[in-house]
């Protein structure tokens, strides 16, 4: 069978996904996806690239047609998930909120604001329904 998507990559970016192959910090998923780009470049088959990284052979043509489609850099990465089992409880309005209610003063008889009291006082506010506390803390570290 004819391949459908052939990788042709240019020196730039051999030389990088040489260089996150080679790099000692780099997710293992990010490093064999690279390596099959590589391999694929240089001529291997499917099943050859398969038996070296140790994948299923779909995962070769998937990660091949990824490049051809999005591009290289788009190759490493997992795809976004386009619907979510679950929906995020803060929004871009309820992160603002939070984010002006954080830096405002802290409630009465109290120094600073804590992960917990913001949490709870989103939910007071009507903000949301119900939030976590680890959801309030990602959300500060992101707009911090």
């Amino acid at each position: 069978m004819e391949k459908r998507y052939i990788v042709n990559l240019t020196k730039d970016e051999r030389e990088q996904l040489d260089h996150i192959v080679s790099r000692e910090r780099v997710a293992a998923l990010k490093r064999e996806r690279a390596l099959i780009l590589l391999l694929a470049d240089e001529g291997w088959t499917d099943s050859e690239i398969a038996d070296k990284v140790d994948k299923n052979i779909r995962t070769v043509e998937r990660v091949r047609q990824r490049c051809c489609e999005r591009g290289v850099l788009a190759a490493l990465d997992r795809k976004k998930q386009e619907n979510p089992s679950r929906p995020k409880k803060l929004d871009g309005a309820a992160e603002a909120r939070l984010a002006a209610l954080a830096c405002g003063p802290p409630p009465e008889g109290r120094a600073v604001w804590t992960i917990t009291l913001l949490a709870d006082k989103l939910v007071e506010l009507g903000v949301v329904e119900s939030v976590s506390r680890t959801t309030v803390y990602r959300a500060l570290k992101k707009t911090s």
